[in-house]
């Protein structure tokens, strides 16, 4: 018994769905927005990249129909009829509600509550967690490890695929070739169709001696050979075929650098930490996301700053005193020697819980305002703590009179309100 074979040959393969499921998400962006917020609200930080359930009211989802409405003339074939036959009329049903036991939720407007529930995907809910989202003032400044290519038009070529044919320029050049070529025989027929029109309309002479018949057939057969000649100049040829040709152009990857700062010292309470690093981590979430080619340093510090790398940046342990200026002097250093400001778009974000050690607080304001802001696309300071202000937040108060465009603070005081602090930070901003 021979086996069968079944291959698949449709377009989606693997997933079939993929285009009614791209049309579902963005009908109902709505509520997975709403979905895929709350989910970043209760996750941890190790988790907080992997795909959502989404649940979707049935009354939402709901599609207009057409159908019959009461009365008219109807015909039904009803299988399993062991009451009537034809010709018996049959009652109709009696008013009033069911008495049955339902399994659904109640609601006083009669409507039911079920819900439809489907999975995101991680790549979907990273999607929908930073849509309308991008770094602020992002300038084009240089070609850096391009990867990516664009193809421009460049002319047309005579060799080529097929899949580039230019079939209207390969037609008018063999159109320009067939009038090259058999332009003069076209105007030698015409003379000579005039001079047979002539002699044709001319008396015919009664001495046979001056008979215009041996002219006449001498006519027509230079006529006929003129005209085979112009009927075997083909319609089109090779060398009148044209391909559209293209040149790769580097596509110019943006250089940016994004600065990671962290307070780790012994005010950072375990619950401040962990909030810091989930800030963190929407923000590394972001940038691997959305932007191929950017660099990201991380700088944690407590009396004394230090570049560790990611792993080290959100999970390990530190403690101590605190002075803020020692990270922004660390950056700056940073910048000096790795990121030219004349090629990079530089970035920062900052959190603490706004405690710093004794006069510290204005020799950072002075380090922003003089040395780092000037230098700097943006700068986003985050102070963690439900209590009052601490001296940093003032001071950096007055740092954003001096650079409203550039730099911007905002105070999460619950763990909730980390990703609204984000997207207000990060939002895109209308042109």
């Amino acid at each position: 018994m021979g086996m069968t074979h079944i291959v698949d040959r449709r377009l989606n393969g693997k997933n079939k769905s993929a285009v009614n499921r791209e049309r579902f998400l963005r009908r109902y962006r709505h509520h997975i927005k709403k979905a895929v917020s709350d989910a970043v609200h209760r996750r941890s930080i190790t988790d907080i990249e992997r795909g959502e359930s989404v649940s979707i009211p049935t009354r939402d989802i709901d599609e207009p129909v057409f159908h019959h409405g009461q009365g008219g003339h109807r015909e039904m074939v009803h299988p399993g009829n062991r009451e009537f036959v034809a010709g018996d009329r049959i009652p109709k049903p009696e008013g009033g509600g069911g008495q049955g036991q339902g399994q659904g939720k109640a609601s006083p407007d009669g409507e039911g509550m079920d819900e439809f529930a489907f999975q995101i995907t991680q790549e979907e809910f990273l999607n929908f967690l930073f849509d309308d989202l991008e770094l602020p003032n992002l300038v084009r400044k240089k070609l850096k490890d391009t990867e990516s290519f664009n193809y421009v038009r460049s002319g047309f070529s005579t060799q080529g695929v097929p899949a580039k044919l230019d079939v209207v320029r390969s037609l008018r050049g063999a159109h320009a070739r067939r009038l090259g070529l058999g332009g003069a025989r076209r105007k030698k027929i015409r003379e000579l169709e005039a001079q047979l029109a002539e002699l044709k309309s001319a008396p015919a002479d009664l001495d046979a001696a001056f008979s215009h018949e041996d002219q006449i057939k001498a006519l027509e057969d230079e006529i006929a050979r003129l005209k085979a000649n112009v009927n075997r100049i083909p319609f089109i040829d090779e060398i009148d075929l044209r391909y559209r040709q293209h040149l790769k152009q580097p596509k110019p990857a943006t250089s940016a650098v994004m600065f990671c700062l962290m307070d780790v010292s012994g005010s950072m309470t375990q619950m401040h930490k962990d909030t810091a690093k989930r800030f963190f981590l929407l923000l590394y979430l972001f940038l691997k996301k959305n932007y191929k080619k950017i660099d990201v340093v991380f700088i944690r510090h407590h009396t004394s700053a230090k570049e560790v790398d990611e792993e080290e940046f959100f999970y390990s342990r530190e403690t101590g005193g605190t002075i803020v200026s020692s990270a922004l002097k660390l950056m700056h250093k940073i910048i000096e020697s790795r990121y030219s400001p004349a090629e990079w778009n530089i970035y920062a974000a900052q959190a603490s819980d706004g405690d710093n050690w004794n006069d510290d607080s204005p020799v950072c304001g002075k380090l922003l305002t003089e040395r780092i802001l000037p230098l700097v696309q943006y700068f986003a300071y985050v102070e963690i703590t439900p209590q009052d202000h601490q001296m940093l937040w003032y001071e950096y108060e007055q740092v954003r009179e001096r650079f409203p465009e550039s730099f911007a603070l905002q105070q999460i005081a619950d763990p909730s309100e980390i990703y609204p602090v984000f997207r207000q930070l990060f939002e895109r901003k209308a042109a």
